[in-house]
């Protein structure tokens, strides 16, 4: 049985695909002025990576993939340890008496009660720094979209100079950046 992808997989990868060919077709177009967007940057990133690569930053994808495997690996981790617990405080319930994980056979039913809720919490808390890691990824390639075309200016000066206050003219060192 051949596996088929969604049609929002479908429109997804289309505007994606569209996106990326007319970026790198862009640069090969020498009558067209480049200018590097920060918006089209976050848009590439909906596929995480992707605006990193955009920006120039591709050194970046291994660490937005790492903490996506990371997170993926706790979120399935405290899913089925919170769907044990339940399981077992469920068969307790519905059994008095009777116990489904020997392993667990001592602990009273709050017990494995206070332990569900404590995985189910500990679920929801990676589901919801999963979703932070990935509008991280979002706000990375907007802000380093923007930052893209910024020069850094090696006159930058610290030395002594005169400010004017209302009693007068008073000494001062300070910090000049001439742009």
């Amino acid at each position: 049985m051949k596996r088929r992808l969604p049609i929002v997989g479908k429109i997804m990868l289309v505007v994606c695909a569209s996106i990326v060919f007319n970026s790198q077709f862009s640069k090969f177009n020498t009558l067209q002025a480049q200018e590097h967007s920060a918006t089209k940057a976050m848009c590439l990133s909906i596929l995480p990576g992707a605006g990193q690569v955009y920006n120039h930053q591709a050194w970046k994808i291994p660490i937005i993939y790492g903490a996506f495997a990371g997170m993926s690996y706790f979120v399935y981790d405290n899913y089925q340890s919170m769907k044990m617990f339940k399981d077992e405080y469920l068969f307790r319930v519905n059994n008095p008496g009777a116990t489904n994980l020997p392993a667990y056979a001592t602990y009273p039913d709050n017990s494995i009660k206070s332990l569900y809720n404590s995985y189910n919490q500990t679920y929801q808390l990676m589901i919801i720094i999963t979703v932070g890691i990935y509008a991280l990824n979002l706000v990375d390639a907007y802000v380093f979209g923007h930052l893209f075309e910024f020069q850094m200016n090696d006159d930058i000066s610290l030395g002594p100079g005169v400010m004017a206050s209302p009693f007068g003219l008073h000494p001062t060192v300070g910090l000049t950046f001439n742009l």
